[in-house]
């Protein structure tokens, strides 16, 4: 193998090795990935944020998400799109628009969307967009409809230590 063949091979390997990893960012929401979330989130503050592409009220959110990303970065920040897996390119397009592309995201995955509602919350009805902002303890306030900026700093005051 000449060197140019060679380097033209690592060439590909690396750019689909960086094409699976940008198109791998969407985790699949399953019965259990609460679960999950909340292990790998114990002891830490974080938002959980519901949305779905056909909510006019959770895309005006994200700007305001977006912004307080921005406010806040030590803040963890999790986008859940109530979608099935088949809307995953306009999912992806929206969180680049918004700038939320390279925070923890999932999407529901194909099981009843009703059942997975559930296991976030058995009084939720499936209203978007919907907030939970959890504290270091695991306790949770949830929040219906778009948030202005002074509403989710004072939701975030309550739970950071």
């Amino acid at each position: 193998m000449t060197i140019k063949n060679f380097l033209v091979a690592t060439l590909l390997i690396c750019s689909a090795g960086i094409t699976q990893a940008q198109e791998g960012f969407i985790q699949t929401f399953n019965p259990g990935s609460l679960q999950q979330i909340l292990r790998e989130n114990a002891a830490q503050p974080f938002v959980l944020a519901i949305w779905s592409v056909d909510c006019p009220s959770c895309l005006k959110d994200m700007v305001v998400i977006n912004e307080i990303r921005q406010k806040h970065p030590e803040l963890k920040l999790i986008m859940l799109s109530t979608d099935e897996p088949t809307a995953m390119l306009a999912v992806k397009g929206i969180l680049a628009r918004n700038g939320l592309i390279d925070v923890e995201n999932w999407i529901f995955g194909t099981v009843d969307a009703q059942k997975l509602r559930y296991e976030i919350d058995p009084s939720w009805y499936g209203e978007l967009p919907r907030t939970y902002f959890y504290n270091a303890t695991g306790n949770r306030t949830a929040k219906s409809g778009a948030l202005r900026i002074d509403e989710f700093e004072a939701l975030i005051a309550q739970i950071k230590p």
